[in-house]
């Protein structure tokens, strides 16, 4: 499976904006701590091509070295915020993040049945 380094950033901002990261680190605060200066490392390495498109930065032939530098130190950073030990594979962390995703987003659009009392007068 090969998926694009966005999509793991996509997918860890969106874990943070939404306050799941913190509940999925190992303590609340952990995971934000550990990646923004990652993700600020992304951020100037792109700002060092500020005439480039991001389909031009991210072509997977002609992605700036600097760029996937920064992409790896965010990787490591994520890792390191969820568990432990690295990832073996790109395929392995998306596996891994997916299904945080589900595990903490499955019950956001499930409603509660209102539980049937007993109605005054009854009985």
């Amino acid at each position: 499976m090969n998926i694009p380094k966005s999509t793991c950033f996509q997918m860890c901002r969106i874990f943070h904006e939404s306050g799941l990261g913190n509940s999925a680190a190992k303590s609340p605060g952990t995971a934000k701590q550990k990646t923004n200066p990652a993700a600020q490392g992304v951020l100037d390495a792109r700002a060092q091509f500020p005439n480039s498109s991001l389909a031009d930065l991210y072509d997977p032939l002609t992605m700036p070295p600097a760029l996937v530098k920064a992409h790896n130190a965010l990787d490591r950073a994520v890792d390191l915020a969820y568990r432990p030990q690295p990832f073996s594979s790109e395929a392995q962390r998306m596996e891994f993040l997916f299904a945080l995703y589900e595990q903490y987003t499955a019950d956001l659009f499930t409603r509660e049945k209102p539980k049937k009392g007993k109605r005054k007068g009854d009985g």
